[in-house]
């Protein structure tokens, strides 16, 4: 069961579709507080709300969120999310692709965070950036839009985060400029296809990620601590993970401790301060890589007049897959 701190509102999908004659149809999709909806009765007596946008003739349904699993298309997740079926954390979907952290920010902040990102590259491994006011990232996917295909964004105001959204074609400017960076959720599928179990996988968990006391190297505006996701595993298991995720420095690489939660700043290994906790067995260690969630703690300190950002865990999942990623993968 998955968990969040801060407001929510149910949203409800509102879909409409125009036939324009035997082959064709007009497809559109928007959103609007649930509370503002309370039934549709005909096309002429409901009004689109502002956000709306008209997709291609003869739409692709999306999946629904049940269906989705380890063996779903990255396409599948990014269609439920973008038509607000599906609004869970991406752990375990799609398991082959890659998936990645954003951090989408005005282009007036842009070249500051890129370079903390180039001298930050372990928690802020990046993988693409947009042109401004771009919704796409063609280097992850054809059929992508930011806007829409992740399950859950943050909202956030000179620091401080106001919202919690599933879309955001309401809020978008043409100065937001998207970066997208690795995301531990990619090695997830070596380290399962090599036998290493994963607890928060198999009990359909978010992964734990907390706060540390290792600094980031700061640039500009942007400065703060990294922020480690967590894995229990035995030494054994925690050995053989060290030399499968060493292949993977896009996706964060090796992991950056092992042990004692508390010599990186850690009180309480069972309150994480973003995702979810698991139990850590007395035969256990708990292993920590560098995560994504980095960005937003730089962003508090930056505190710009606004940006967006992923919910925790709740990743855009891209067309490249996790294989093209490690060290030695033929191009």
């Amino acid at each position: 069961m998955s968990h969040w701190h801060g407001n929510r509102y149910s949203e409800i999908s509102v879909v409409l579709i125009e036939k324009i004659d035997n082959k064709r149809y007009k497809f559109f999709v928007g959103r609007c507080p649930g509370r503002l909806l309370t039934s549709v009765h005909s096309k002429k007596e409901t009004a689109m709300p502002e956000t709306a946008t008209a997709s291609p003739a003869l739409p692709i349904r999306p999946a629904a969120a049940s269906a989705l699993s380890a063996s779903s298309s990255a396409l599948d997740v990014r269609l439920a999310a973008r038509s607000g079926v599906f609004t869970g954390h991406t752990s375990g979907v799609a398991s082959a692709h890659v998936q990645v952290n954003l951090a989408i920010l005005p282009a007036a902040l842009a070249d500051d965070f890129l370079a903390f990102c180039e001298r930050n590259p372990i928690p802020c491994p990046l993988l693409a950036v947009s042109k401004p006011g771009s919704p796409a990232l063609p280097a992850l996917g054809l059929d992508l839009d930011v806007r829409s295909d992740v399950p859950r964004y943050h909202l956030w105001r000179y620091g401080e985060r106001v919202a919690e959204v599933n879309d955001l074609r309401a809020v978008w400017r043409d100065d937001l400029v998207t970066f997208a960076l690795g995301c531990s959720f990619s090695f997830e599928h070596a380290l399962l296809a090599a036998g290493i179990p994963l607890r928060h996988v198999s009990e359909g968990r978010n992964v734990a990620m907390y706060r540390t006391n290792i600094p980031t190297q700061p640039v500009g505006v942007f400065q703060g601590p990294t922020v480690v996701s967590m894995r229990p595993l035995k030494a054994a298991d925690a050995i053989r993970a060290i030399q499968i995720t060493a292949r993977t420095p896009q996706v964060h690489g090796a992991p950056i401790h092992i042990g004692d939660p508390a010599l990186i700043g850690i009180a309480d290994i069972g309150q994480p301060d973003y995702g979810e906790a698991v139990d850590i067995h007395a035969d256990e260690l708990p292993v920590f890589w560098a995560c994504g969630v980095t960005p937003q703690a730089a962003i508090v300190a930056a505190r710009p007049e606004f940006c967006i950002t992923h919910a925790p865990g709740y990743m855009l999942v891209t067309d490249k897959l996790n294989s093209e990623l490690l060290l030695g993968a033929q191009a």
